[in-house]
């Protein structure tokens, strides 16, 4: 992964921190998109930079407006002078039980989980072609699974694993187009899903009796990167085995 530069969204916090020390780790450029987490998005910048001087960038945008999209690929590209990698990581998460769903709630959750990873993949598309790059979707195990009272967000990772699949045809045979679909590996920060016996509930689920840890995707997506050339169009179940005993 020397030399190679990397576009992580969502990359300040929980999953997306984790593949950014990873990436960066192996010698990799980072570019970490954020929206709200600046915070943390400045200290992992000043984390990293501090290991490898001028490694990291950052790039402020909502991915709900599209406009904004093409300006983080131009922003890469005027920063490190390549792309390699785009990992769409950036995901809203809330509940939307029948009854209660909005028009609100279907911009918000498919904007951000399905709509926002293919116009970003689309204007990624001419760099990750000249240098034979790769996309990594992070999409859900519930993707197949549908979560209770979770109609939008379930809708929006089924349709992000049909995604990873057209855009492997559409993009192949110069780029690579692969997804990761997590389970439990960190709680969502929600009320609803601190209730211990929910918890042990879905941890019982799991084949390996725990949860995993950011580390899991982490590696998972360097092994796409960097250890998978001929492996395009799939999507890589990290969950402990939950997907086969739902």
């Amino acid at each position: 992964m020397q030399g190679k530069v990397v576009l992580i969204t969502g990359g300040a916090r929980r999953v997306g921190a984790a593949m950014c020390r990873w990436v960066h780790g192996e010698g990799a450029n980072v570019m970490v998109h954020y929206r709200a987490s600046m915070n943390e998005a400045r200290a992992m910048q000043a984390e990293l930079n501090a290991r490898r001087a001028d490694s990291v960038a950052l790039a402020r945008a909502d991915l709900l407006k599209l406009s904004a999209l093409p300006s983080l690929i131009k922003s890469t590209i005027e920063r490190f002078g390549r792309l390699d990698v785009l990992i769409n990581n950036a995901s809203s998460f809330f509940p939307t039980a029948i009854g209660e769903i909005t028009e609100k709630a279907w911009d918000d959750l498919i904007g951000t989980n399905l709509k926002a990873p293919l116009f970003l993949s689309q204007a990624a598309a001419p760099q990750l072609r000249k240098n034979h790059g790769c996309i990594i979707n992070i999409i859900d195990i519930h993707a197949e699974h549908p979560l209770k009272n979770h109609v939008i967000y379930s809708v929006a990772k089924g349709g992000l694993v049909a995604l990873t699949r057209s855009l492997a045809r559409e993009l192949g045979p110069e780029v690579r187009v692969n997804g990761i679909a997590p389970g439990t590996i960190v709680w969502p920060e929600d009320e609803a899903w601190s209730d211990e016996v929910s918890r042990q509930r879905i941890v019982h689920q799991t084949i390996l009796k725990r949860i995993g840890d950011p580390d899991d995707i982490a590696r998972a997506a360097k092994f796409l990167i960097s250890d998978a050339p001929y492996l395009t169009g799939q999507v890589i179940a990290v969950d402990g085995g939950r997907s086969v005993n739902l």
